[in-house]
């Protein structure tokens, strides 16, 4: 059971298993539960911040955007999926992509998905702001992260 869950939550955020294991011995290393940072810590990532700000269908296609520079973060061209975002963070969809078909299809498509409280999101302008760190009780992932942490601790 404990294997199957980090495997879901390995899957789900699309982490292989070397990064999981480096988010696990950094969410251990922070002050809280390390069950309750690691999926915080999940949650920051940048293609995952992305996807649910409704900028992207899928987690996959949130990486895709990601990895094809065509995001800004404060102002700076980012390209790394695994770019943990802090609160205050600014991020947008270039101009010269804005105005693409894809993302009028995927506007159209995550128009009516619910957006987490501790983002601020400008669908209009593409454009959205971390405007604090996720708790794990915003975080709707189907996951028994306790488990995760027997699963390490043995």
């Amino acid at each position: 059971m404990q294997l199957r869950e980090k495997q879901k939550a390995k899957f789900i955020y699309g982490v292989l298993e070397k990064p999981f294991r480096n988010y696990y011995a950094k969410a251990e290393r922070m002050e809280g539960q390390a069950g309750e940072n690691l999926m915080i810590l999940l949650e920051r990532r940048l293609d995952s911040v992305i996807f649910r700000m409704g900028f992207a269908r899928t987690r996959r296609e949130a990486r895709q955007i990601v990895d094809h520079k065509q995001l800004l973060v404060n102002g700076k061209s980012v390209n790394i999926p695994s770019y943990l975002v802090k609160a205050g963070d600014v991020i947008e969809v270039k101009e010269k992509c804005k105005s693409s078909q894809r993302y009028k299809d995927i506007m159209e498509v995550t128009g009516g998905r619910l957006i987490p409280a501790w983002l601020d999101v400008d669908s209009e302008n593409l454009r959205g702001t971390v405007s604090a760190l996720p708790t794990r009780e915003e975080i709707d992932v189907p996951v028994n992260e306790m488990l995760i942490v027997e699963l390490y601790s043995k």
